[in-house]
């Protein structure tokens, strides 16, 4: 194929030839520019729509969301981590509570050396039964408070423990025959012989009596559940108390009754008002223990110590 080219300026020409094949990519290459043109005015937003001010200012609207959003999220976990170590070092201070209650407790409960070690967590065992999937590493401070709430259910273990023990050392305590039955007052018969008051002659005393303002109180010399409230012959107005373990004790010639039979009475508990019903002399209480049913002398009761 021939060309001729002419100048506009000097009219001279030029001609030259050229093969079809130069000339088909030529024409395909003046065909593709403007194509070419379309599609990145496409990809960028300048062709028939535009990239207009409205939809920029859309995108960098929901850009603005999203970093709100993600610094929203990590003020919530800062928010929530701050949270979590606070409740950490509340659980360690409630631990070290625990623990200095606990050996008070033990000091005051007068337990044997190593009969209750709080500083050692309760003996407990049996068969592995794993529980949750394998691989799965929980995050560190939820471990902490797991750890932490474990060291609180040992602690909580240990003083219900010890306050079995205290309650046990306690009800053996309170159930412990020892001490008057009288808060004032003066021994004004002992046990054994001696002479009738009233006959004037040589007989046997199941008890003791104490002498004292009429009207004063009668108190329980440990705790127990009266079986017997009422008037006897001989006692007078009398009240009668198991303590269980075998012992009992009777407590006669009351002016006024303060319990009733099937009542539970503490150590110390007033049980009556002295007075002088029955067969007596004057205002005083005829006080009397018994050991697996047989009396026997109160004076080793009412001498020894308290628990």
């Amino acid at each position: 194929m021939k060309f001729i080219i002419v100048s506009n300026k000097t009219g001279k020409h030029r001609s030259f030839n050229a093969n079809a094949f130069i000339f088909g990519v030529a024409l395909a290459g003046l065909i593709s520019i403007p194509a070419a043109a379309g599609y990145l005015a496409y990809q960028f937003g300048v062709g028939d729509a535009g990239l207009t001010g409205e939809m920029v200012a859309k995108w960098r609207e929901v850009l603005g969301e999203q970093r709100a959003s993600v610094e929203a999220t990590k003020g919530d976990v800062k928010r929530t981590l701050a949270a979590s170590a606070l409740r950490i070092a509340q659980l360690q201070a409630r631990i070290v509570r625990l623990d200095a209650l606990g050996e008070r407790l033990t000091k005051v409960g007068r337990l044997e050396h190593g009969e209750f070690d709080f500083s050692e967590a309760p003996a407990m065992g049996g068969p592995e039964n794993p529980v949750g999937q394998a691989g799965y590493k929980t995050p560190a401070y939820v471990e902490l408070l797991d750890n932490l709430a474990h060291e609180i259910e040992d602690r909580e273990q240990q003083l219900g423990v010890l306050e079995t023990l205290l309650a046990k050392r306690k009800m053996d305590r309170d159930v412990f025959i020892a001490g008057r039955p009288v808060e004032k007052g003066w021994m004004s018969s002992r046990f054994g012989h001696r002479t009738d008051p009233i006959s004037g002659n040589r007989a046997w005393h199941n008890g003791v009596d104490f002498a004292g303002k009429n009207g004063s109180d009668v108190i329980s010399v440990a705790a127990g559940v009266v079986v017997y409230a009422d008037v006897r012959n001989g006692y007078g107005k009398m009240v009668e108390i198991n303590h269980g373990g075998g012992y009992s004790t009777r407590y006669g010639h009351h002016k006024d009754l303060t319990v009733k039979s099937g009542d539970i009475v503490r150590k110390g508990e007033v049980i009556g008002l002295m007075g002088s019903s029955g067969r007596s002399t004057g205002p005083h209480v005829h006080f009397e223990v018994f050991k697996n049913g047989r009396v026997v002398d109160p004076s080793t009761y009412i001498h020894r110590a308290s628990r």
